[in-house]
């Protein structure tokens, strides 16, 4: 009857090894699951911050593309004050 009794031995031993290594991997895939769902929050919060960065972008560029237009015309302006002095000067101004 010994062997029996052996053989259950193994058996047993057998099934607590596999139940530990089922529950080693069961609790290694929740750890990753949870550094999975971290990542995740991290990187939705990384694209909130960086929507609201472009957004501030696009606003800035949007009046920097305004004063640039403003500073165009302002300087064609300029431009052609100046031309019309010089012409004056010259003496040109009256023939035109």
């Amino acid at each position: 009857m010994r062997v029996p009794l052996d053989e259950a031995m193994r058996k047993l031993e057998a099934s607590i090894g596999l139940l530990e290594a089922s529950v080693a991997r069961r609790l290694a895939n929740e750890r990753n699951r949870v550094d999975l769902e971290t990542e995740l929050q991290i990187m939705q919060d990384d694209r909130a911050r960086l929507a609201v960065e472009l957004d501030g972008a696009v606003d800035r560029l949007g009046k920097v593309e305004a004063a640039s237009g403003d500073v165009a015309r302002r300087v064609d302006r300029a431009i052609t004050s100046i031309e019309e002095v010089l012409a004056h000067a010259d003496g040109r101004g009256d023939d035109e």
